[in-house]
């Protein structure tokens, strides 16, 4: 494909063809429209034509259905010969072709909808703008020349479909004239509009109605087309040359794929095992499973094991336990590997059909002359040449890096994913899955689209950075003969304070900034589960911010907080746990009294429920967080202080009478309080606590991490030096905190509201001797406030 002659600026080939100044600068505006409209004057092979022409070109450009491009040309050849030119004929062109889609259609059906070669008649218009006019007769006469003309047209057209409209709209004014006569001055003036009567008001208490939810949001999934309608165009490539492929199913290739999927949808959740999954793979696996679950249909767990460098059986195993805790079951297991051969195979016929070749550039010779838009040397070698050297290559007699395959797209393209892609490179590594049975290696642009080809993937859906490849995907297909499923690109998920891209996270975990694939604080779906996050709550949280295809958008890490919090507040029982623990003496109780109190799990346990309370000893050490004491009182303090009567929760309210303090009088050593085992005080104050759970038995030891956010700014990734932006106060480990004994029996997956300081849960670190807690999130909530 060469590079033709050199095309005149968007901009003149628009006013060329007749367009008004703002109309073909509106045009430039939309990149769909122009790479639609320039495809459209290319296909006229016009340089310049009358307005009439020019216009309908446009109609044609913006309105044309995309499941029928197949044969736009036809259409735009019956307008630049002006057997269409009419909006009317036009519309019924438009109409026409979408119930056709890309079906063969035969010319005479066509021509009869659009009436073409129809001759209207001047009597014959005239005749129906006298019945129109007869039926109007009483409106006409009412409003005189206030009537609404362009309604009579309409009514006119729907009589005359083919006729003239500049000549309907003259012979209506005639017709008027005849029977009104000359304008008056009342006739001249705007009519006047007449107020409609305010209703009298009455008192009624109204409430306001929330609107029901739309459809998407009750099912997002209802976006997507049934399989049986895979036969539209799914993309226009564009070549240099000006030539255009229109990819789409024949009717033949989807009634084939129809057959052996009995029509139901089959998606795949395709990860490359070279790290462990995030949360934006949950996004993909709430896609990819849940359409498949949504149409009863079925979702692979394909992986994408093409790079054996990179890969690892670890990964292998964690994504297929990850997927199954996300709450999604594949219909199968599948490698990109399984299909090797096949892949194999295929590259030979391709090479057969003159579509790829063998090449020996660099990867620094490759870029530079991509940059150049030139071709490689080897580009135009003989076929069986290549197939020679794509044999000596797969059976090892090739160097590493001496030579791969490529695909010969065009390397003229705009597109850069279309310039001459690597298909196959040479690797003389042993593969996890697939052992040491291969030295050559499928690339992922080139055995991804054939892999959904071959599983008979109806929906083949991935994020939007994906978009720019897909003309690649579908030209491989198209190239091939084969199936084309229906791609479709949604919004990747960013999500505040964190980095999501898995080269970022790989150097956090290997260059040990955290610790370990499942360190609390990385959204890696390990990390939210040893966080003690749920799959329940991030399915909904996904749900919640939906499937949209608004890309660059930053989620605020609050949003997810809120479903993990919504989540946590029904699952997860209360109890007490002091982190930095003072002494506090009940003076007035006797050293060996031990009361057993209830203490309530839930908040809105009945009295009657023993099963929603759990016991706590009330002895006379007792033990109060520090920062829940101080020396001097204030009014926004509800804490302890000399003096002053608080109530512990679930106990008695207790007054310190006295302190004891260390060499610095800041040193609390100890706080003396007497309680009133009446409650006769009512306190403002509340606080948690906990107790010796018998004399001189020291409380429950538990450790505490506390988690900030990992990074300091929002969108980190954005920053040149991102690692700097680390939040050294991300992490904060607490030893010799303080719990009640109802939290010895605490074991992992265990989840727990730890009062006034969030939800907790057991982490993997925990042993028989020692429990350690991660605090999931605090029980504070800035999303529900007004982040929504």
């Amino acid at each position: 494909m060469g590079l033709g002659k050199p095309e005149a600026p968007p901009l003149e080939q628009f006013l060329a063809i007749g367009l008004d100044k703002r109309t073909a600068q509106n045009a430039l505006v939309n990149q769909k429209v122009t790479a639609n409209l320039l495809a459209v004057i290319k296909e006229a092979g016009v340089e310049m034509c009358d307005k009439t022409i020019g216009n309908l070109l446009y109609t044609v450009a913006t309105k044309y259905p995309a499941n029928a491009l197949v044969h736009r040309p036809v259409l735009v050849n019956y307008v630049v010969s002006t057997k269409i030119k009419s909006s009317a004929q036009l519309d019924a062109a438009l109409s026409f072709l979408t119930n056709v889609g890309p079906e063969p259609f035969e010319l005479d059906k066509f021509e009869q909808a659009c009436g073409i070669g129809v001759e209207v008649s001047l009597e014959e218009i005239q005749a129906s703008v006298k019945a129109v006019v007869d039926e109007n007769m009483d409106a006409i006469l009412e409003q005189r020349y206030h009537i609404n003309v362009g309604s009579l047209c309409g009514q006119v057209r729907k009589l005359q479909p083919w006729g003239d409209a500049k000549i309907v709209k003259e012979e209506l004014d005639h017709k008027l004239f005849e029977i009104l006569g000359e304008k008056t001055e009342a006739d001249e003036k705007k009519p006047v509009k007449k107020k409609k009567e305010k209703p009298v008001k009455t008192e009624v208490q109204t409430t306001v109605a929330t609107p029901p939810p739309s459809e998407e949001e009750l099912n997002p999934y209802t976006i997507f087309p049934k399989p049986e309608d895979n036969y539209k165009v799914h993309t226009e490539i564009f070549y240099s040359d000006g030539s255009i492929w229109r990819c789409h199913n024949t009717r033949e290739l989807l009634d084939k794929h129809l057959k052996v999927t009995g029509g139901k949808v089959l998606t795949r959740f395709p990860p490359e095992p070279n790290g462990y999954l995030h949360i934006g793979h949950a996004k993909a696996m709430f896609i990819d499973f849940g359409l498949a679950k949504d149409r009863d249909g079925s979702c692979y767990l394909r992986f994408d094991d093409t790079n054996p460098e990179a890969e690892k059986t670890e990964y292998i195993d964690h994504i297929k336990e990850i997927v199954g805790w996300m709450g999604w079951e594949p219909f199968k297991i599948t490698y990109t590997s399984d299909y090797f051969q096949d892949l194999y195979d295929l590259a030979v016929e391709l090479i057969k059909k003159g579509l790829a070749y063998v090449d020996h550039q660099t990867p620094e010779e490759i870029k530079e002359y991509r940059e150049k838009m030139m071709n490689s040397p080897w580009r135009d070698r003989p076929i069986d040449e290549s197939l020679k050297l794509f044999d000596d290559m797969r059976r090892g007699l090739i160097e590493e890096g001496k030579a791969t395959l490529r695909m010969k797209q065009d390397m003229q393209s705009d597109n850069k994913n279309m310039n001459d892609l690597i298909a196959y490179r040479i690797k003389f590594t042993p593969h996890p899955h697939a052992g040491d049975k291969w030295c050559i290696y499928p690339s992922y642009d080139y055995a991804h689209c054939i892999v959904d080809s071959l599983e008979n993937i109806t929906h083949s859906l991935c994020t939007l950075e994906f978009e720019i490849r897909r003309p690649s995907y579908y030209w491989l297909l198209v190239a091939l003969g084969l199936y084309q499923p229906y791609v479709w690109e949604y919004s990747r998920l960013n999500i505040s304070n964190n980095v999501m891209s898995k080269r970022k996270l790989n150097r956090l975990v290997t260059e040990k900034w955290v610790d370990g694939w499942d360190d609390p604080r990385l959204l890696t779906l390990a990390g939210l589960r040893r966080r003690g996050v749920s799959a329940t709550a991030i399915n909904s949280f996904i749900r919640g911010i939906g499937i949209t295809r608004s890309d660059n958008s930053l989620i605020r890490i609050d949003r997810l907080e809120y479903h993990i919090r919504e989540e946590l507040n029904k699952t997860a029982p209360r109890t007490m746990v002091v982190l930095n623990p003072v002494k506090v003496m009940i003076m007035n109780l006797e050293e060996d009294k031990v009361m057993d109190l209830d203490a309530k799990m839930w908040p809105d346990a009945p009295a009657d429920d023993a099963a929603s309370y759990y016991k706590v000893p009330f002895s006379r050490i007792v033990y109060i967080d520090r920062s829940d004491f101080r020396l001097k009182d204030s009014k926004d303090f509800y804490g302890l202080a000399p003096g002053k009567t608080v109530l512990l929760r679930y106990a008695f309210p207790i007054k310190c009478i006295a302190v004891v303090t260390g060499d610095d009088p800041e040193d609390i050593i100890e706080i003396r309080a007497e309680y009133d085992p009446l409650k006769s005080t009512k306190p403002k104050g509340v606080l948690h606590w906990v107790s010796e759970p018998s004399p001189g038995v020291e409380p429950l030891k538990v450790e505490v991490r506390l988690f900030d956010k990992l990074f300091l700014s929002e969108n980190p990734a954005e920053l040149e030096d991102w690692l700097s932006d680390l939040n050294p106060n991300s992490k904060e480990v607490i030893q010799g905190c303080y719990a009640v004994p109802f939290l010895a029996k605490a074991v992992l997956g265990d989840k727990f509201q730890f009062e006034r300081l969030g939800y907790f849960a057991v982490d993997t670190d925990s042993t028989p001797e020692k429990l350690v807690f991660n605090r999931t999130v605090t029980l504070r909530d800035s999303y529900s406030k007004g982040a929504k």
